[in-house]
Order: structure tokens, then C-alpha cells, then sequence
């Protein structure tokens, strides 16, 4: 008998496979995505040093629910404290979802606030 994985198995299992090339310094962090039923968090980790140098989550902005203008605004609320911090350049981890709606709306807010990927 076969048994199906779930998506989220397979995600992770992508998201690893991922994870081998893909890395954050201090100068140029890891802007991790996560999403999930109800919210949307984004944090820019430096690997180097194992620390989480800022995060940003939906909560945060009391916006209910996980959808594009969700996810938008957590892109632009990042990029605003990352460029605060100092930080202009990330490296984009897409954490194993694909690059399209939610994951694709957050990225293009934290561009067009002035983060460079």
C-alpha cells in the first residue's frame, strides 16, 4: 500500500533540500517566510550567528486572516525595520512554498520598500 504525504511534509522536505545552498550573513541575511492558516510571519536571520536580527508578524498589525494584503504588509513592515537597522540586502528564502500569491506579495512589498534580493 503507498502512502500520500502530506503537502506540509513535502514543503519541509523541500525547504531543506533548499536550505543546503542558502544562507544569511550579517550583512546580507536570510529573510525566512512562514505562513500558515491565520497569520503571516517574516523574520531576517543571520545563520553565521544563529540569531534572528528582526521579525515581523501579521499580530503585530492586527490583521485578521492570511491572505495577499496580509502578507503584503508584513513584507513592507520588514523592510522598514530592516533598512532602519541597516540592512538594504537579503538573501530570499522562500521556506518551500511556491513563489506565487501570498509568498510572491510579500516579497514584492519588501522590494518596492527599498529591500534589494
Amino acid at each position: 500500500m503507498i502512502s500520500k504525504q502530506s503537502s506540509n511534509v513535502t514543503r519541509q522536505k523541500r525547504h531543506l533540500r533548499i536550505r543546503q545552498t542558502l544562507s544569511g550573513t550579517a550583512a546580507r541575511p536570510r529573510l525566512s517566510v512562514y505562513r500558515s492558516n491565520t497569520a503571516f510571519y517574516a523574520q531576517l536571520i543571520d545563520d553565521e550567528n544563529q540569531t534572528t536580527l528582526f521579525a515581523a508578524r501579521s499580530q503585530e498589525l492586527n490583521l485578521k486572516g492570511s491572505n495577499i494584503a496580509t502578507a503584503s504588509a508584513v513584507g513592507k513592515l520588514i523592510a522598514e525595520r530592516a533598512i532602519a537597522g541597516g540592512v538594504t540586502e537579503v538573501v530570499f528564502d522562500r521556506s518551500g512554498y511556491l513563489y506565487h500569491g501570498r509568498v510572491k506579495a510579500l516579497a514584492e512589498a519588501a522590494r518596492a520598500a527599498g529591500l534589494k534580493f
